[in-house]
């Protein structure tokens, strides 16, 4: 073999082997891409579920704050309801004074029942009703025993009178009833 053939043979060798390890840097390259394809892959993953989970507490934020809303339409009259059944209340309390006997007070008492029952009207406008629980079981959460009386005829713990009637706004107590609880006799 002359020199030129060695030269020859050693370029080829020396050209296959520049050519394999470029093969070698491909593959390394195209592996790194993989890694770096499916790294961002899963980043892109991660970022549609936060995407979801601040959608979702966006809503949840909207809803509540609607309910919000409706709630402060609902029960911000609250306060003033409780002011005005102040009024309901003495004017209850002026029909039981009057002595509807008497000629000269009818007028007045007839006045009273209308102006009565016209305010209570308006309050029924604006869902506000009367809780009136005569004979009915005791609930604590609509009525305020005020005390409590031995009775053979009622069973126990059945309201016999009321005090003072409660109220509700929107079916939520306002004011609970005074009442008397029935007990067992002795």
């Amino acid at each position: 073999m002359s020199d030129k053939d060695v030269e020859n043979e050693e370029q080829q060798v020396q050209a296959n082997e520049e050519a394999s390890v470029e093969a070698t840097e491909d593959l390394t390259a195209e592996e790194q891409l993989e890694a770096q394809i499916e790294s961002l892959n899963d980043e892109v993953g991660q970022l549609k579920d936060q995407m979801l989970r601040v959608q979702a507490e966006a809503a949840n934020i909207r809803r509540r704050s609607e309910i919000d809303v409706q709630n402060a339409h609902k029960f911000g009259q609250e306060k003033l309801v409780k002011d005005l059944l102040q009024v309901a209340d003495n004017l209850e309390r002026a029909l039981t004074a009057i002595d509807r006997e008497d000629e000269a007070v009818k007028p007045l008492a007839e006045g009273v029942e209308l102006t009565l029952k016209s305010f209570i009207d308006n309050l029924a406008k604006h869902k506000v009703e009367a809780v009136n629980p005569v004979g009915e079981p005791f609930d604590p959460n609509l009525h305020q025993a005020m005390t409590m009386v031995p009775n053979a005829d009622l069973e126990p713990n059945t309201v016999m009178d009321v005090m003072q009637k409660g109220y509700t706004l929107h079916g939520r107590i306002v004011r609970p009833a005074m009442v008397v609880v029935s007990k067992a006799a002795d």
